[in-house]
């Protein structure tokens, strides 16, 4: 049974908006997986006087949908303030699509939460973050919510993977029960350091495999 897609979505499924990256980014974020279905990566470039969204591209994996939210999501923040652009909702990105299938509204949560990451990013690696608290195990235990186990297709927060967290000195060490030449151990350390790596106070990033 084919999914019931009106033609707004088809629209920018079939010619999506704003594809590619961007070189020499001022932030990106990446939410989701290819391993639960979908995945958007989002790349910003902002005016830093006006701190004006210049540019935005995005990179996705998945359906439609997912395609379709990214697109409208990134058209919608360009030429907005990043204060501007955090008040973008999935519901605006549904609205402006025309409505996506009920079980597809996750593909503009998914599109709204990497924009918000990617401005969250900005604000952290360009110091402006409003009240610069200290990273602690609860900081990184959120972000590493949105790195998913490639195996269970789940966060590696709630399938337990990580069994330690260290934070001391500007350095973070995720220790992750896999072995170093373990099949998606690169890909897991890689998608921690993207996650830990933009938060204001830290300077380097460790994961440390100690697998059986």
């Amino acid at each position: 049974m084919s999914m019931p897609y009106n033609q707004t979505i088809l629209k920018y499924f079939l010619n999506p908006k704003n594809v590619g990256q961007i070189e020499n980014p001022d932030a990106t974020a990446t939410e989701g997986s290819p391993a639960c279905g979908d995945m958007v990566k989002l790349y910003l470039k902002v005016d830093p006087e006006t701190l004006v969204i210049q540019d935005i591209k995005f990179q996705s994996y998945g359906c439609a949908s997912n395609i379709a939210t990214a697109s409208i999501i990134t058209e919608i923040a360009k030429g907005k303030t990043i204060e501007e652009a955090k008040q973008i909702s999935w519901e605006s990105a549904n609205r402006e699509l025309g409505g996506l299938p009920p079980v597809k509204i996750h593909c503009a949560v998914l599109a709204v939460d990497a924009l918000k990451t990617a401005i969250e990013n900005y604000e952290h690696t360009h110091g402006l973050l409003k009240e610069k608290i200290p990273t602690d195990e609860s900081t990184v235990t959120k972000r590493l919510r949105s790195v998913i186990n490639p195996v269970l297709g789940k966060d590696i927060i709630s399938t337990d993977l990580v069994n330690g967290i260290d934070i001391s000195s500007g350095t973070v060490k995720v220790h992750v029960k896999m072995k170093e030449d373990e099949q998606f151990f690169a890909n897991v350390k890689d998608e921690i350091i993207e996650r830990i790596s933009p938060l204001w106070d830290i300077r380097k990033v460790e994961v440390v495999p100690n697998g059986d």
